[in-house]
């Protein structure tokens, strides 16, 4: 009997249908862009110090300008150019006083300067802004700052636990239920963060939104992947995630033309409304269908797609059998279980190498992205630039891994990161055409390690076990990025520079475990452990599609 990819090679493996289906799913994988990373914009921080009362008024009889105004009222910078002290003391000195002169008012108290005592910020603070964030309006600084960093956090929590509960939900009640119930979540969830009065309803409707956004664009994944013939599957996998970098420039544009946070996450969220007219667009999955004994059900979307692309469905193809990825689930012939991810010793390796690769591919990614928005500079330049090199990127994957292999352009693009974040501190700050050609070089080559890690996971897995491999491996992604706000912004509050130390040591270290790896190029996926063990042998048997084995796994985004 015939599978799907049999009747797709007669009524079109990317036409009209597919073709159709893939523009309005590349929508939802831009869409997904500010949810990943919005916190550069939402959670800006810009320049701030403690607001003293009487400052004002003050600096208004005096007539100073700001930098005098700065330069009388402000603590100076900390011990090794600290901003702590400046951001977040206040010299305790009642400036209503009618004592204090214009000239230099703190000698008029006849202390030194240094010696004045130095108190919080009691009265709130003063943001050198015309826009708002979060951080300006629920003063998320100084002491509370770490309130920012668990507002990312609680995002890609909600990624780890949605992306595994609602995968299995896909699984077992279909692909375009889920896909419109995370879709109706997510944007009602969206607007309500956007008119949250409290930083603590901001932060419920945040988790809310990361538990349905990452599961939603996983769906998506797997449904274009499973409406496209097999040799469509990787080129569709791969520009599903070039329309996220789609999703990234045009976050850098609206933020600019709407750089108040609440309006931004408004108009980045009520499009979204819009994707419940998928229930008119997107038919189930044909491959879903038989696999749960649907074939009639099945068969009636076939016809659909062949009639879109104009394509009749022959007679002798109208049966349908399960794929082989289905006849293994519908008969198992081992029961895979975690312990063997670590059983054997090139597993056990493969397995800790990944592992440590999808965690540092999401610290480096969000890192670096997050680290922008700390620069200094003009950050809605400096992310569309970062931004774009994410389209060489996935051209240089598809130029490169079927022609030189897997392992080293996967080691390279993690050394190019590790080297540019290097080279970056030691970049002067007069210099920054050039800090941004070291930052933009660190994007691409995290981008491609991302995408690298993403294709050759299942790999290198045997059969019965490629699921579970690749579903534990790629959840520490998630885990890295709980914990890479903290990284960030606790480290940059020591030294600004120290973040991007951090992540040269992380970068250069994955490069350089990936080369224990085994190259996969040309090679057939292996079936059993003893394959795995084996990899480095030469094999006989006819090399599988391994988009075959991917489409149903949870391959997260960057």
């Amino acid at each position: 009997m015939p599978t799907v990819d049999d009747i797709l090679e007669h009524i079109g493996e990317f036409n009209f249908f597919q073709k159709q289906a893939f523009f309005l799913l590349s929508l939802l994988s831009a869409s997904f862009a500010p949810v990943y990373v919005g916190i550069v914009f939402l959670g800006f921080t810009p320049d701030h110090r403690c607001l003293s009362p009487g400052v004002a008024e003050l600096s208004q009889r005096c007539g100073w300008s700001l930098a005098e105004e700065l330069n009388f009222t402000v603590p100076g910078p900390g011990p090794a150019g600290e901003a702590f002290p400046r951001q977040c003391r206040s010299y305790e000195v009642d400036w209503n006083q009618s004592a204090l002169g214009c000239v230099d008012p703190l000698a008029d108290l006849a202390v030194n300067r240094s010696r004045l005592p130095l108190g919080p910020c009691r009265h709130g603070w003063v943001y050198d802004t015309s826009g708002s964030s979060m951080v300006t309006e629920f003063d998320l600084v100084c002491a509370r700052s770490w309130m920012l960093d668990l507002f990312q956090s609680a995002v890609n929590a909600g990624f780890f636990i949605g992306a595994v509960g609602i995968g299995y939900i896909a699984d077992r009640f279909g692909r375009t239920l889920c896909l419109l119930v995370t879709i109706l979540i997510n944007a009602i969830s969206g607007v309500l963060m956007a008119v949250s009065p409290t930083y603590a309803w901001t932060l419920i409707f945040r988790l809310i939104q990361g538990l349905v956004s990452k599961a939603g664009w996983l769906i998506g994944y797997i449904l274009i992947t499973e409406f496209v013939g097999r040799s469509y599957r990787r080129t569709v996998g791969i520009f599903y995630q070039v329309a996220f970098t789609v999703g990234l420039v045009a976050l850098a544009g609206v933020a600019y033309v709407l750089p108040h946070w609440r309006w931004l996450q408004l108009a980045v969220t009520l499009p979204t409304f819009c994707f419940l007219l998928y229930y008119w667009c997107i038919p189930e999955s044909p491959r879903w269908l038989i696999s749960q004994n649907r074939s009639a059900k099945a068969l009636s979307v076939l016809k659909h797609i062949s009639k879109k692309n104009g394509k009749p469905l022959p007679a002798s193809l109208q049966s349908l059998s399960p794929d082989e990825e289905v006849s293994e689930k519908l008969n198992p012939k081992l029961n895979p279980s975690f312990l063997d991810l670590v059983r054997t010793p090139q597993i056990r390796k493969h397995t800790l190498v990944l592992m440590y690769n999808w965690f540092t591919s999401s610290v480096l990614y969000q890192g670096l992205i997050m680290h922008v928005g700390l620069a200094g500079s003009n950050i809605y330049l400096d992310f569309f630039y970062s931004a774009l090199v994410e389209f060489p990127a996935a051209l240089i994957i598809i130029l490169t891994i079927d022609r030189i292999g897997r392992r080293l352009p996967w080691a390279g693009s993690n050394m190019v990161v590790g080297a540019a974040c290097l080279a970056s501190v030691f970049i002067p700050e007069d210099l920054h055409w050039l800090r941004v050609t070291a930052a933009c070089l660190g994007r691409m080559g995290i981008t491609m390690a991302f995408e690298m890690v993403c294709l050759v996971s299942a790999e290198l897995y045997p059969t019965f076990i490629r699921n579970l491999g690749v579903l534990v491996c790629s959840s520490v992604c998630d885990i890295g990025g709980i914990i890479t706000p903290f990284l960030v912004y606790r480290l940059t509050d020591i030294w600004r520079e120290l973040p991007l130390v951090v992540f040269a040591v992380v970068g250069l270290t994955a490069g350089g475990l990936v080369m224990l790896l085994p190259e996969t190029k040309g090679k057939a996926l292996p079936e059993t452990i003893d394959e795995v063990e084996n990899m480095q042998r030469p094999r006989k048997n006819k090399e599988k599609m391994i988009y075959l084995h991917v489409e149903k796994q949870d391959i997260p985004l960057h």
